[in-house]
């Protein structure tokens, strides 16, 4: 039995809009260099995003893989984050806010205060236009409520 390839979704123009190259601004991740993200899309189906640049404080080059699809039989968009400053491999499943513009990844991960423990995070992609998005990462707390921790913004070079 043949496989049947897979076509691009409705759920897929999203994920179409980050292709390009981004200047990316980060206090916490960057310090004052900015980094660059290079997102190139798989025949529209997966989205890879490879960001370079400066760790702050003098900890030397970094380099960051994000990938991004949408699974129809799931009726999730799902992912991956992969960093050099760690060895810690994340997984998503996510969702589009009403709005469209907003994507939300669920991922479990290594718990920053005590790493013996796992976390839960929410990361978001918000894109205020075309041109301009914000990246925040979130911790699930007691509570259930999110404490964002990192922000992000990203302004489209080409």
């Amino acid at each position: 039995m043949a496989m049947e390839m897979a076509r691009p979704q409705a759920e897929h123009s999203f994920l179409k809009r980050l292709v390009g190259t981004w200047r990316v601004t980060a206090k916490d991740m960057t310090g004052d260099e900015p980094w660059t993200e290079e997102v190139r899309s798989l025949q529209d189906i997966w989205f890879v995003a490879e960001g370079r640049g400066q760790t702050p404080d003098g900890g030397g080059p970094a380099t960051t893989v994000l990938t991004l699809g949408f699974d129809p039989q799931k009726g999730k968009y799902v992912g991956s984050w992969i960093g050099s400053m760690m060895t810690h491999m994340w997984v998503y499943e996510g969702e589009i806010s009403a709005d469209g513009n907003t994507l939300s990844l669920y991922t479990t991960g290594p718990d920053f205060q005590d790493p013996a423990k796992t976390g839960e995070y929410r990361e978001q992609i918000l894109f205020q236009d075309d041109n301009n998005r914000i990246f925040t990462s979130s911790a699930r707390q007691t509570d259930g409520s999110w404490s964002q921790f990192m922000e992000a913004h990203y302004t489209r070079m080409s």
